[in-house]
């Protein structure tokens, strides 16, 4: 298994090949030195010595009596790699029996393996012979499709080897030969490709006969199966290798095939009828078919051309025994052999479509049955019909137009000069509005409603509330009036009004279908309206005030144009220290709606609910008060003013706003100015340790006493190196002493105090990875004045300082250390202890010295 040496391989012989024929004996070499390209050389031998043939690396190694063969190419070398090469003989004879030898030069280190190898040639003579059911060329049929035929090839062979016949049909399409069926040198049948399925079901066979005969038995003819047919013929004799040879094939042209196609075609193209006139399609089955056939045929309806049959709608059929189907308005006929004519009678637009029939052939069988043979379906006709379609006209006038917002509007929208139309024709009406723009502009239309063929009412997206609520309504004044209302005409309804008249037939089932839509002209509406003005005026009642007491101001409105107005006042504060949820710093502190019902907007500050007043004191004059102000209420307070006006069904719409001048709360005050700082002993901690942080807050200014001041504050942690996060609240205390913390996901604690009136400790205990980052507070100050009111000033936030959080190593691995070391030193002991008691009692042995005798010289050897 482990010797490597240059293996030479030819096939295991002897080879057995007919005369006359081609033979390729392949050789190869493997497990080689040298390059990759490897030289063969090939030698004959009939009995003893060996003939050199041909060589492939010299030009000069051909024997003379060799020479003209290789030199017409009678002999050559083919190679197929680089390390094999077939040795060709063409037309092979006798005289080439014998033993023929692979040799290869040696281009290995070392020789190790075989350099050549050989194979026993036998040549036999010529015993196939391949003939048709007749001698001479091959014979034509013409055949119709669905019909079957039979075509027939002898094969055999006189070999004085064991050897076997392959038998293949075959179809030439173009230049190309097809295999249909075969019978295999191991006795069995394979179908070629695309004849799987029809050998499956029996169209297809080959039966074997008398007289080494093969019979090819093809039943339900197609036109596929037109075309020239041969029988191929290979001989096969089993290698002393077990494997199967192919050692010559030839083949015989039986027959050609023509098969007449049968066509099924509706004689008219595409068709156009009127209503309630009569269709006529006739379908033609095109075929030579002399023979006994009754024709079955179906007509099918679909509304698409590409529907396929499960999809169609059955019409009418007719089977071979020529009975129809029953069919009121519908009937079928035959007119001659090849002829079936539809007719519909009393055609409604509901038969517009694709028209096509589908025909089957069907022959007699020796027993007395009928056998369908080919099935053909046409291709689909077109079939419009036209509506009979009524004639009117459609006139739309405004019997009511607005002059002002809110009167009602009334539009009728008439049918006139009614024609042509049928008790069965029905009227219904959709309403459209257009925005009516300035110049060219083009704007689409929007349904108000619409009415279906059952007098349902389909509601458009802008009209829908309005007319659930009543305040448009639809409604049909006569047989040919309808009527749209709109009870209170406002603004937004000005623009252009047309209607559709849509005309519906009944049809046979019963069903509405709409034949015709007529538009009317359209119809504007519009009024002059003046322009809304509204003035608002914020007036300061007190002119000087200090913090502590109550801020009051007026706001008074005056409007024109607005017929019956009523006010919702809203106050809004543009603060210096606004909250940054309010947007461009203005918030919203309390309204007052038309109904004067009062609301707090955005006003939070729960000490002081009831410390903002806004109240009515005329009908064009309201009242805001502020009790107990504080510093940070300083800003510009406005009276934001909406005029609504009574609108149809007793609501309220909005006219015009307005804003009022500002009125400024600046308080003049020498307090004092306050700083907060965050330090700490330790910024940088291990694991489990307490850190603490302070945070520090000085004054500057005038002194107050500590019971003057008070603080809430609030700590906050940013989890990076850079403050590119969002801030996590830890813990925050109250002026009041509240202790307030955020929930924590690790297991370290927090804890926060108050340590003199101007500094606050907060401490992590039992720190981990997670608490580091940047910390720092947040301080909001709380003053109280002469008048003993407290005052809160703005938030102070301090500089953030890093807070490191490191592991110890030395008490991280201190105990594991200390335990590893001990159970080291008392498993080396205990090994000691071990050896010691082995070699004491267990492995003691008793050694017994020669004596050696005592003389006074000793050999040089033995010292």
């Amino acid at each position: 298994a482990f010797c490597r040496g240059r293996i030479v391989r030819v096939p295991k012989g002897p080879l057995i090949r007919v005369v006359g024929t081609e033979v390729a004996i392949p050789c190869s070499v493997s497990d080689y030195d040298g390059p990759s390209e490897q030289n063969f050389d090939w030698e004959f031998s009939r009995e003893t010595d060996f003939v050199r043939i041909v060589s492939t690396w010299d030009s000069t190694f051909t024997s003379e009596e060799y020479q003209k063969r290789v030199g017409r190419g009678d002999i050559k070398l083919r190679r197929s790699s680089n390390d094999a090469v077939e040795l060709v003989i063409r037309n092979i004879q006798p005289a080439d029996q014998g033993r023929y030898k692979c040799s290869t030069p040696s281009t290995d280190a070392t020789v190790q393996g075989n350099y050549d190898a050989e194979v026993q040639v036998k040549v036999i003579s010529d015993g196939l012979s391949v003939s048709g059911s007749k001698a001479r060329s091959s014979m034509s049929l013409r055949l119709s499709e669905g019909d079957s035929f039979k075509l027939r090839c002898s094969a055999s062979t006189t070999s004085p080897e064991h050897t076997h016949l392959h038998v293949t049909w075959q179809i030439r399409s173009g230049s190309s030969w097809r295999d249909i069926l075969s019978l295999t040198h191991e006795g069995k049948f394979q179908p070629g490709p695309g004849y799987e399925e029809r050998y499956r079901s029996g169209d297809i066979r080959l039966d074997t006969g008398a007289n080494d005969t093969y019979r090819l038995s093809v039943s339900q003819a197609s036109p596929a199966d037109a075309g020239a047919y041969r029988c191929l013929v290979s001989e096969w004799v089993r290698g002393a290798d077990g494997s199967w040879q192919k050692i010559q094939e030839k083949s015989v042209e039986i027959a050609a095939v023509s098969v007449q196609r049968t066509d099924v075609v509706i004689s008219t193209s595409n068709v156009s009828v009127t209503e309630r006139d009569s269709l006529d399609l006739t379908c033609n089955i095109t075929t030579d078919r002399s023979g006994i056939f009754q024709a079955e045929v179906m007509w099918y309806f679909s509304a698409s051309p590409d529907d396929t049959l499960s999809d169609a709608q059955l019409l009418l059929s007719m089977d071979h025994d020529s009975v129809v189907s029953d069919s009121t308005l519908i009937s079928l006929s035959h007119v001659d052999r090849n002829s079936y004519r539809l007719l519909v009678r009393d055609v409604d637009v509901e038969d517009s479509g694709y028209y096509f029939c589908e025909a089957a052939i069907w022959v007699p069988l020796h027993n007395g049955s009928w056998h369908k043979v080919v099935e053909r379906t046409s291709a689909p006709v077109s079939v419009v019909v036209t509506a009979l379609e009524p004639d009117y006209d459609v006139f739309l006038n405004a019997s009511k137009t607005p002059k002002f917002s809110d009167d009602p509007t009334e539009l009728n929208c008439r049918i006139t000069n009614v024609q042509d139309t049928e008790a069965n024709i029905r009227f219904t009406v959709s309403w459209y509005y257009r925005q009516h723009l300035p110049g060219d502009d083009v704007v689409p239309e929007e349904l108000l409603a619409s009415m279906d063929a059952d007098w349902t009412l389909l509601l458009g997206d802008r009209g829908r509330e309005r007319i659930q609520n009543g305040e448009i309504i639809l409604s049909k004044k006569s047989a040919d009036t309808f009527s749209l209302r709109i009870q209170w005409t406002s603004e937004s309804d000005r623009g252009d009004y047309f209607c559709v008249i849509s005309a519906w037939s009944r049809h046979r089932n019963n069903s509405w279908v709409k034949s015709k839509d007529v538009t009317s002209a359209s119809v504007n509406i519009f009024w002059a309206t003046q322009d809304y003005t509204l003035t608002v005026e914020a007036v300061k009642l007190k002119p000087f005030f200090v913090a502590g007491h109550t801020f009051e101001m007026t706001c008074k409105v005056s409007s024109k144009n607005i017929k019956t107005p009523r006010y919702s006042v809203l106050i809004t504060a543009e603060k210096p220290f606004a909250d940054q949820s309010s947007p461009n710093g203005t918030t919203r502190i309390i309204s007052l709606n038309q109904d004067s019902v009062v609301r707090l907007e955005d006003w939070t500050d729960q000490t002081r609910v009831d410390g903002v007043v806004l109240e009515k004191v005329q009908e064009n004059e309201f009242r805001y008060r502020m009790y107990q102000t504080q510093i940070s209420d300083a800003g510009l307070y406005r009276c934001v003013v909406t005029a609504w006006s009574p609108g149809g069904g007793g609501m309220w719409r909005e006219a015009v706003n307005g804003l009022s001048n500002p009125i400024q709360i600046d308080f003049q005050t020498s307090g004092p100015v306050f700083n907060v700082s965050v330090h700490s002993d330790s910024p940088t901690i291990y694991q489990g340790e307490v850190a603490d942080l302070l945070c520090i807050i000085t004054t500057e200014g005038m002194p107050l006493e500590p019971d003057d001041m008070s603080f809430d504050v609030s700590w906050f942690a940013v989890r990076s190196f850079a403050l590119d996060r969002e801030p996590i609240l830890l813990s925050s205390l109250d002026r009041r002493g509240i202790v307030t913390q955020s929930r924590r996901n690790g297991s370290s604690d927090l804890s926060l105090e108050r340590i003199s009136p101007l500094e606050f400790r907060l401490r992590v205990h039992g720190c981990e990875d997670h608490d580091f980052g940047n910390h720092y507070c947040v301080v909001t100050p709380w003053v109280r004045s002469a008048t003993g009111v407290w005052q809160r000033e703005p938030d102070i936030k301090a500089k953030p300082i890093f807070l490191s959080v490191k592991m110890d190593v030395l008490n991280a691995f201190k105990y594991p250390l200390l335990i590893g070391i001990g159970l080291a030193t008392v498993i080396g002991l205990l090994s000691c202890l071990i050896g010691y008691c082995s070699s004491r009692w267990c492995c003691k042995k008793e050694v017994q010295e020669t004596r050696r005798e005592r003389r006074r010289l000793m050999s040089m050897e033995m010292d």
